[in-house]
């Protein structure tokens, strides 16, 4: 899949997050991604996040950090 079409999907679940809340934001979308995203998508996310993160919200970008930290992207 590209990194466009990964950053468009991320991004989405970012907005229906954010309206769900300040504090459910970033743990939603982490949630969500390592819920039903499968390990390829992750590992492409946080690769593309790595090379600059181009096109992400920043509170999507924080919560591809956070999958990236705790290995997730099995």
């Amino acid at each position: 899949m590209s990194p466009e079409r990964l950053v468009y999907m991320a991004n989405q679940i970012g907005t229906f997050f954010k309206s769900q809340g300040p504090d459910e934001v970033v743990t939603g979308i982490a949630t969500h991604i390592r819920q039903f995203w499968d390990p390829r998508m992750r590992r492409e996310i946080v690769a593309h996040l790595n090379a600059g993160g181009a096109g992400l919200d920043p509170q999507v970008a924080e919560a591809i950090r956070q999958i990236a930290e705790e290995g997730a992207t099995r």
